[in-house]
């Protein structure tokens, strides 16, 4: 399409949108205020661009401010009008706001709950009296994006009201009461008239001669801007809310609002860019009608894919239910086989039961035969009445065994079954946790790897949590692989074993190379998709371990160790506490060294450690044994602006001196910010804007975590930016002794050295 055909078609577009020929009817769920579900009435423009009615926002800011002072406030008391039984929505609004509180309260954007403001002046918002002390709640959530929106001091009255929508509300309206009349305002019952047109100046409805009568040519009136008929009167202009008396002329391009000449001069956007209001309408009605033209050029490509999404509803409501009827039937096979299983152990125990039972009742009644007059024992009794001696030894032989069988078991009494049903007892501890661990055999979540809790050094350590609602997994396959610089993969993927927790440990990693992780998940043989790929780089020598030492040179006045000896911190000291009332001016004048308590003699060797971001002056680096009995007999005075050699002292004398190799290094950190030192011959800077002695390019960001590589064979040390292995600055230094560690803290400082630095030092 050549670009006069595309201006006209665009041309087209935007007669078609002023002439209102878009079907006003399907644009319905567009006008509807997101809090009342309602047309919106005098909406208002939130900073957020999102519109809500007027009397949404009033009815929401005293729903915020009866929820943050519901005690002892005025809303509360019984005779309050707010004390009334809620409209339905109110009752919306109050479950807007119960629902934002709680994404506030567990949200991780940063600041979030009521913003509270604290006012004695008067206050044009509502819900508040003037001259009120009770604070005022100025923080809403928006209802559509559930962004916090500020609406400062001025409240409601900062908004601009969106005539616009407006506007396109009541021609809506319009279209659904078509055959409802707007009927003329001036007209009186019983001639009253259908209107025919509305004035905007006089906001009212006319019919044709009443407006004839009220609007006569060459009258001011004459001049009037009128419209169809409506029962929607808006102001001809806008007005700005900062100044109340000044026209909206003018268009910022950073707030992205109408402004005045008085905010453009002195106002809140005094620094910002704007262009006049013609431009930007222009310029916005364009972007505007371009988006919708592309919007209706694809039309054809709109509606295949909402038949695309109609099919893909209609499979999922179907698999839904095939996915419910299956997993009815395997309940419903459970639920048989432990119905079956039921039946089958609870007929055992009652076999069991009336074995016994009959056992002991007839044990009972052997027994109550050997009472008198009853049973054997009577028998005997009536025997031995027997006078006939014949007769008598025939019966007597016979009834005498069993008396002894009686009398035996008299003796010897044991009951002829056990009550105790202990080899019923059932066990369904490992069921009833296969049935809580029963889960569907999909594919599971793939994990992601924790970039802040990851550490890597000749050993990784690689972290990964699992999504908040991932099904319960059985175990995870880390991943890994040696890449090139250049970012060519030069490895195959290696796989730990299987892991059952949170973390991996990958061990014998090469020094100063790029190694690339991922992970993912298993669940019932199926393994989830892999997680991002992501990538560390190794430090350029293996981990030294080490910790704080105690011993040599420690001042326990202002050096605070905790109690594993891998954190420093710089405090006052209860001397200078007790001496601060003679204290009239306040300077540090000396630093406070602490050294590792393992020295290195040969090699290549790493350590890493956090400085916090609020500490005054922290100096870190490494030190030889003669330079540490310096430090700790002959202390200096280092307010001179000679004994730094990175002082800003001008005379050069330090300077000249520091260039000899020296028997220590130390890099300074503080106040958020570390600084390179003056770049000399023997030092190199990985900045070149840093060596151009500019003190505003020696200036860097502090790392979130400083990595410093000593290589006593070459007599050289390097300081890293320990998350990207990134070298901030490296120079000579002299290893004719054992070099340490060393530390150097002046004012509020502190140091904690990496888990993995000390983890072996804590071990053993």
């Amino acid at each position: 399409m050549s670009d006069s055909e595309d201006m006209t078609e665009f041309a087209s577009i935007v007669e078609r949108i002023e002439r209102g020929e878009v079907p006003i009817k399907n644009i319905e769920r567009e006008l509807i205020c997101p809090i009342c579900k309602e047309l919106f009435t005098h909406p208002l423009i939130l900073p957020c661009q999102h519109s809500v009615c007027h009397k949404c926002v009033r009815e929401l800011l005293m729903l915020n401010h009866e929820d943050s002072f519901d005690a002892g406030s005025e809303c509360s008391m019984p005779g309050s009008p707010r004390s009334r039984v809620p409209s339905p929505s109110m009752e919306r609004l109050d479950r807007l706001v119960r629902s934002a509180t709680v994404r506030r309260s567990f949200g991780s954007r940063g600041r979030r709950g009521l913003h509270v403001l604290s006012s004695c002046s008067s206050i044009s918002s509502p819900g508040w009296r003037r001259g009120s002390v009770t604070p005022r709640v100025t923080t809403i959530a928006c209802p559509g994006c559930q962004h916090d929106i500020d609406l400062g001091e001025r409240g409601i009255s900062m908004l601009f009201r969106n005539f616009t929508l407006e506007s396109i509300v009541e021609r809506y309206r319009q279209a659904a009461r078509a055959a409802i009349a707007i009927m003329c305002n001036i007209c009186k019952p019983p001639q009253l008239q259908e209107a025919t047109k509305s004035c905007m100046d006089c906001k009212a409805s006319y019919c044709n001669e009443c407006f004839k009568l009220h609007h006569p040519w060459g009258t001011p009136k004459a001049q009037h801007e009128y419209v169809g008929p409506t029962t929607n009167f808006r102001p001809k202009v806008l007005m700005c809310p900062e100044h109340e008396m000044e026209k909206v002329n003018m268009y910022c391009e950073v707030c992205r609002r109408p402004v005045c000449h008085l905010c453009k001069l002195g106002g809140s956007h005094a620094n910002h860019k704007v262009t006049s209001m013609s431009n930007a309408y222009k310029i916005l009605k364009e972007k505007l009608a371009k988006s919708i033209h592309y919007l209706i050029s694809k039309e054809d490509q709109v509606r295949t894919q909402i038949t695309e999404l109609e099919l893909l509803i209609n499979q999922t409501e179907e698999n839904g239910q095939l996915a419910e009827r299956r997993a009815n039937e395997h309940f419903e096979r459970l639920f048989e086989t432990l119905q079956e299983r039921k039946s089958e152990m609870l007929r055992s125990i009652e076999q069991s039961r009336n074995r016994r039972l009959d056992q002991l009742k007839g044990q009972v009644e052997e027994y109550q035969g050997m009472l008198e007059n009853s049973g054997l024992v009577g028998y005997a009794q009536e025997v031995l009445k027997e006078t006939d001696q014949s007769c008598f030894v025939q019966t007597a032989k016979q009834l005498h065994t069993r008396i002894q069988k009686a009398t035996e078991s008299l003796r010897t009494f044991h009951p002829s079954a056990d009550p105790c049903f202990d080899e019923f007892v059932l066990d369904t501890s490992r069921e009833e946790t296969l049935l809580k661990e029963m889960c569907f055999g999909g594919v599971p979540d793939p994990p992601l790897i924790d970039l802040s809790r990851s550490r890597v050094y000749n050993e990784a350590t690689i972290c990964w949590r699992l999504s908040d609602d991932h099904l319960p997994t059985d175990h995870q396959i880390l991943e890994y692989r040696r890449q090139a610089e250049d970012g060519e993969d030069s490895g195959v993927w290696r796989a730990t074993d299987r892991v059952y927790g949170p973390s991996a440990v990958v061990c014998d990693l090469e020094p100063d190379s790029l190694y690339a992780f991922r992970v993912r998940s298993c669940r019932n043989s199926m393994f989830s998709p892999y997680s991002p790929e992501v990538t560390f780089h190794t430090p350029p020598a293996p981990a030294f371990g080490f910790l704080f030492s105690d011993k040599c040179g420690f001042s326990t006045e202002r050096l605070v160790l905790n109690k594993q000896r891998d954190s420093v911190e710089s405090v006052a000291g209860m001397a200078f506490l007790l001496a601060a009332e003679r204290v009239q001016t306040g300077s540090y004048i000396g630093l406070d060294y602490i050294i590792g308590d393992a020295g290195i003699s040969q090699g290549r060797h790493y350590w890493a450690f956090r400085v916090e971001p609020h500490s005054y002056l922290v100096k870190v680096g490494v030190a030889s044994d003669s330079k540490l009995l310096e430090w700790f007999h002959n202390p200096r005075d280092t307010s001179s602006p000679r004994y730094d050699h990175d002082s800003g002292h001008d005379s050069g004398s330090e300077d000249t001196c520091y260039e000899i190799s020296q028997p220590f290094t130390l890099l300074t950190l503080g106040m958020g910010k570390l600084f390179i030192p003056k770049s000399s011959s023997s030092s190199s800077v990985s900045t070149a804007s840093a060596a151009s002695g500019d003190p505003g390019n020696r200036v860097l960001p502090m790392p979130n975590r400083v990595g410093v590589c000593l290589d006593y064979d070459a007599g050289r040390v390097y300081f890293y930016d320990a998350d990207t292995m990134r070298c901030l600055y490296e120079r000579q230094v002299d290893c004719s002794g054992t070099m340490y560690p060393a530390f150097g803290l002046m004012g509020s400082g502190k140091v904690h050295l990496e888990e993995f630095i000390t983890a072996k030092r804590l071990t053993f």
